[in-house]
């Protein structure tokens, strides 16, 4: 991490410690089996925390990444965090006998904003119980919330026992933005991980991110993101 942040302050760019922070990333639905075996590459190849995978793939990259320091995450609920809870339960259940090291799931916003706090706090615990020895995010969906609800969230996923909230899906009206990131660190303090997902495309973007507070990136872009091949030009 202080690598990092040497970076950040003019030190030496250490990219490897960048890429432990990263779930590489691929949940587009027409992702097919030879692009997930790919990304299993790249995560071994570049040293990335893990890959983030749908869950009729976790199987596979289980098998695939056997031996390796690469973890595999998977999503819960997603992209819309509507199901029912019993149905999210199910479907951590299996994708950590399937091999998901961590899971990703989708708040209920929809619940959050109807003012049902115990549903929401259930919510979470259940899949927190269901992923255990797992570890389990929330994905707030920062775009359709309030500050004043990111709170909330932050709280209620804290005193469910989750280990991270997450900004976004990725496949909403807007992804991470650094003034949400730093919100949610706050609130959660070093309790809670904080994970940026959702449009960070270059190493700049990563960067702020890291400094405003998260502890891990969700991003497709990995590749380019540690090799600094898609760096934003600096104004």
């Amino acid at each position: 991490m202080n690598a990092v942040y040497n970076e950040l302050t003019g030190g030496p760019a250490q990219p490897n410690s960048l890429a432990r922070l990263i779930d590489h990333t691929l949940l587009k639905p027409e992702a097919n089996e030879t692009q997930i075996l790919q990304l299993c590459r790249e995560a071994i190849e570049y040293g990335f925390f893990s890959v983030c995978v749908n869950p009729c793939w976790v199987k596979t990259c289980s098998q695939q990444l056997a031996g390796s320091e690469v973890k595999v995450c998977s999503v819960i609920g997603f992209p819309l965090g509507a199901n029912r809870t019993c149905l999210k339960v199910a479907e951590t259940e299996r994708a950590v006998q399937d091999g998901a090291a961590e899971v990703d799931m989708v708040l209920n916003v929809g619940r959050l904003k109807s003012g049902d706090i115990p549903f929401v706090r259930d919510d979470i615990q259940r899949v927190v119980r269901a992923a255990h020895p797992s570890r389990v995010k929330v994905i707030l969906e920062t775009c359709l919330l309030t500050d004043e609800e990111k709170i909330t969230v932050c709280v209620l996923a804290k005193e469910a026992g989750a280990h991270f909230v997450k900004t976004s899906t990725g496949f909403n009206v807007a992804g991470a933005k650094t003034e949400d990131v730093a919100l949610m660190r706050r609130v959660v303090g070093e309790a809670l991980g904080v994970k940026a997902s959702g449009g960070i495309r270059d190493r700049r973007t990563a960067l702020a991110m890291i400094a405003a507070g998260a502890n891990r990136l969700g991003v497709s872009a990995s590749i380019a993101i540690v090799t600094d091949a898609a760096c934003a030009p600096i104004a």
